[in-house]
């Protein structure tokens, strides 16, 4: 069973930058698609990006030009690098394959205000 764990979260004004992480234990990580997901308060979970076992991204509208997705197979480690970030960026962000299929982690606060 693949265990989830988020990190990179915290803090940041208005137009700032973080860098998230996904470590995931087990063997399937560099065969899957993953994806990164976010939940807003009061809000239902929504998709921010996926990329392929082979490194192909793509992106929701609300984020494309300001996140970039990677991925380190040998480490089983997805990142998300944020820049230029706003209020609306502000939810607890998830990691997950693409479909889901694996349990939730505990996921990372990102906050965006000044």
């Amino acid at each position: 069973q693949v265990q989830l764990v988020e990190s990179g979260g915290g803090l940041v004004q208005p137009g700032g930058s973080l860098r998230l992480s996904c470590a995931a234990s087990g063997s399937s990580f560099s065969a899957n698609t993953m994806g990164w997901y976010r939940q807003a308060p009061g809000k239902q979970r929504e998709f921010v990006a996926r990329i392929s076992s082979g490194g192909f991204s793509n992106y929701a509208d609300s984020v494309k030009g300001r996140f970039t997705l990677s991925r380190d197979n040998a480490k089983n480690t997805l990142y998300l690098q944020m820049n230029s970030l706003k209020p609306e960026d502000t939810a607890v962000y998830y990691c997950n394959a693409f479909p889901l299929a694996y349990p939730w982690g505990q996921g990372t606060q990102v906050t965006v205000s000044s």
